[in-house]
């Protein structure tokens, strides 16, 4: 469903606010694109370290230089990466030490590999909200629509 919500929108609509938020279509699918990744990299090395680009606040910003169309790309192999990963795991339970963020708390955590899928798949469900409410301001399509 996430992805119909960009059909038919340019570059500049990309990067354009619709809302009191920050957020644009464009800044979303590079988060998304960047917690993909980040959390793939969490499930393979599974030793606590913060990966590169966890806590930058420019993932959520479309760059003037940046194109939608590369930007799905990047989400798009972000995700089969994802799925290439966990497909060879032979078990979702085993637990992965997570990295230390400034709302951590004090102790170490570790979730299972289950766990992370799930909160990757909560992360999208709610930004696709965000996305087809942001489409919605931005021209009126929805993803309901573009079935």
């Amino acid at each position: 469903m996430l992805l119909l919500t960009f059909r038919g929108v340019t570059d500049e609509q990309a990067r354009r606010r619709t809302t009191v938020s920050e957020l644009t279509l464009g800044g979303i699918v590079r988060h998304l694109a960047t917690g993909e990744r980040v959390w793939t990299r969490i499930i393979v090395t599974g030793d606590g370290e913060l990966p590169d680009g966890m806590l930058d606040i420019g993932q959520y910003r479309m760059a003037e230089h940046d194109s939608l169309r590369v930007l799905l790309e990047s989400y798009e192999a972000a995700a089969k990466g994802l799925e290439d990963v966990v497909g060879t795991m032979p078990d979702l339970g085993r637990s992965v030490l997570l990295p230390v963020t400034p709302w951590s708390p004090p102790e170490p955590v570790h979730w299972p590999v289950r766990r992370i899928l799930l909160h990757l798949i909560r992360e999208t469900a709610q930004h696709a909200g965000h996305a087809d409410i942001i489409r919605e301001a931005l021209d009126g399509a929805n993803t309901t629509a573009r079935r």
